[in-house]
C-alpha cells in the first residue's frame, strides 16, 4: 500500500447509519515519471528467403490440413458405407426370417385343414354306414370328396 505521506484522509460526516471519508492524493513527483519512446521499436526487413521460406511452411501447413480433411471425410464415408451395408444384412435377415415364419405357419394350417378334413370325411363315412342310405348321401359324399382334393390341391400350389 501506498505511504501515509502519499494521501490524506479526512472524515466529512459521522451518522449512525455509516461514516463519509474524503481521500485527498498527494500529486505525483517528476522523479517518477517513466520514458516512453515516441514510436515503436522498427522491425527489421524480411529478405526474400525469409518470405519464401514462410509461403513454403504455409502451404505445408494447407496441404497436411487438406489431406487431413480428406482422410476425415474417407473415414465417414466408409463408416455410412458399413453402416449401410449392416442395416441391408439386418433385413435381409428379417425378411427371411419372416419368411420362413410364414412357410411355416401356412405349412402347419394345411396340415391342421387336411386332418380336420380327413376326419370330417371319415364321420361323414361312418355316419352313411350306419344308416345304410346309399342314394343321396352316397352321391353328397363323393361331391364333398371332390371338393375335398380340390382344396388340398389349391393349398398345395400357395
Amino acid at each position: 500500500m501506498a505511504n501515509s505521506s502519499d494521501f490524506q484522509v479526512k472524515e466529512l460526516n459521522k451518522r449512525a447509519s455509516g461514516q463519509a471519508f474524503e481521500v485527498i492524493l498527494s500529486p505525483s513527483t517528476p522523479d517518477t515519471k517513466v520514458d516512453f519512446p515516441l514510436s515503436p521499436n522498427k522491425k527489421k526487413e524480411t529478405s526474400l528467403d525469409e518470405i519464401k521460406r514462410k509461403l513454403e511452411a504455409a502451404e505445408e501447413r494447407r496441404k497436411s490440413h487438406e489431406a487431413e480433411v480428406l482422410k476425415h471425410l474417407a473415414e465417414k464415408r466408409e463408416h455410412e458405407k458399413e453402416v449401410i451395408q449392416k442395416a441391408m444384412e439386418e433385413s435381409s435377415n428379417f425378411s427371411k426370417l419372416a419368411q420362413e415364419k410364414l412357410n411355416q405357419k401356412m405349412e402347419a394350417n394345411k396340415e391342421n385343414r387336411s386332418a380336420r378334413m380327413a376326419a370330417l370325411s371319415e364321420k361323414f363315412k361312418e355316419k352313411v354306414s350306419a344308416r345304410g342310405r346309399s342314394g343321396t348321401l352316397l352321391r353328397l359324399m363323393g361331391k364333398k370328396e371332390k371338393v375335398h382334393n380340390e382344396l388340398i390341391a389349391a393349398l398345395s400350389k400357395l
